[in-house]
């Protein structure tokens, strides 16, 4: 049985290497196409249009969750009613932009589309939105997937925007310093708190692992925030391993409401 798995999943990473390798000659003969229209366009990314509809998030925002803020005048330290009343296990976080009808086929064409080159392109998206996240981080990790998911998808989304990000900042990559112990259910539906008992004591560090962890400022990386179910069951077996912090950047994230509290 293991040897099937071992088997099947070489085979699949062949076939996902050989698929880059034809893409990547493609780009160089071809102009690339945009993400939203598909047109034809140099250097890829999102048509004029595509960029005015993505809302990408800036200043002001929560200092703890980063949800926007209609308030102009809030404070650089505000944070959100939601975050007073019940803090996140993680440190802060930090989104590129809304998930929304505009930006939900930009996720879902890199989560399930097999488009694992677009994590390039959303790496250096979160380089710029997190960015007084990074700039005092030791290492970044991608949020895993369980290995029969990992099997049927045959690459993590999480793991193709954290490797380039940290090429792209310098830091340490730790692929396998968090791993997923059980396969959960899929988190796109259900209450807060249906997930998060979804992925209690799902995530574990191999005692192997620990030192990579274990005094260091992380940086969790994901595709997308809703309830914050799965970043806090990472950053809870992160924290119990002896991390200074665990703070998380996604792609996109859901609008929280809420009065701010400065």
């Amino acid at each position: 049985m293991a040897l099937h798995y071992a088997t099947s999943t070489l085979a699949g990473n062949l076939r996902l290497t050989a698929r880059r390798l034809g893409r990547g000659i493609l780009d160089l003969l071809l102009p690339q196409a945009t993400l939203d229209t598909g047109e034809a366009a140099l250097g890829g990314g999102l048509s004029p249009s595509g960029w005015s509809r993505i809302r990408f998030i800036e200043a002001p925002f929560c200092h703890a969750c980063g949800a926007p803020f209609d308030h102009a005048e809030a404070g650089e330290k505000a944070r959100c009613t939601p975050c007073e009343k019940r803090p996140f296990v993680f440190g802060r976080l930090r989104a590129a932009m809304l998930y929304d009808e505009h930006s939900r086929d930009l996720i879902l064409r890199f989560k399930h589309g097999d488009r694992p080159e677009l994590g390039g392109l959303y790496a250096r998206w979160l380089s710029r939105a997190g960015d007084d996240v990074l700039e005092r981080a030791d290492a970044v990790l991608p949020v895993p997937l369980h290995r029969w998911r990992l099997f049927s998808r045959r690459y993590n989304q999480a793991a193709e925007i954290a490797r380039p990000l940290a090429r792209l900042r310098s830091l340490q990559y730790l692929p396998e310093a968090l791993v997923r112990t059980r396969s959960t259910k899929s988190q796109g539906h259900g209450s807060a708190r249906t997930r998060r008992l979804n992925v209690k004591g799902a995530f574990h560090i191999p005692g192997r692992r620990r030192d990579q962890v274990a005094g260091k400022r992380l940086v969790l990386i994901d595709d997308v925030f809703t309830t914050g179910a799965t970043a806090e069951g990472c950053a809870r077996a992160l924290l119990q391993a002896g991390a200074v912090s665990v703070d998380v950047l996604v792609v996109a994230r859901v609008r929280e409401t809420g009065e701010v509290s400065i």
